[in-house]
């Protein structure tokens, strides 16, 4: 990865949406921009599938990152709520599209094998992760917003491997 490179890492959702920009710069994972998406649940899907996209599109207009980490989707039990989170990847992958980002995804598992190196562990031992690894303002943050940051340093140890096996290939 190219020395200060922002990347967007996005924990999809359809009522909420975590967004990390994020960058490396001399070993230390940098946390540029962070958030949590919100649309209100009374509006309809295309509206807020549209709220979505409009957001993320200001913060990849705004930041420039050259890459997008998004999450996997990973399959629940409730099939409406895959569907429609199904829906707001088809939007976020649209974005990648539109703004020629590289795309990484990755699983949940891989991102907690990241962060903890056990693939099962709790979201409270990857939260921990997080905020050890990464400097956070003291703010508060929603669960996707940390789930976006820990995407994002699953996602710089991503772009560094591929980076190598690049490398190797040469």
């Amino acid at each position: 990865m190219q020395n200060n490179a922002t990347f967007i890492a996005i924990d999809p959702g359809y009522d909420r949406c975590g967004v990390a920009l994020m960058r490396e710069d001399r070993g230390k994972v940098i946390v540029v921009y962070s958030t949590c998406l919100t649309t209100k649940k009374t509006d309809p899907q295309e509206v807020r599938l549209k709220e979505i996209f409009e957001k993320l599109q200001t913060l990849i207009k705004t930041y420039t990152p050259g890459a997008l980490v998004l999450e996997t989707l990973f399959f629940s039990v409730n099939k409406k709520t895959a569907l429609k989170v199904a829906e707001a990847r088809g939007a976020i992958l649209l974005l990648a599209g539109l703004h020629n980002l590289s795309l990484i995804e990755i699983s949940p598992q891989r991102v907690k094998i990241a962060l903890t190196g056990v693939g099962n562990a709790s979201k409270e031992q990857v939260q921990k992760m997080v905020s050890l690894t990464v400097l956070l303002e003291k703010r508060k943050t929603l669960d996707d917003e940390i789930d976006a940051i820990a995407l994002g340093v699953a996602g710089i140890q991503e772009i560094k491997q591929q980076n190598l096996q690049k490398g190797i290939a040469k």
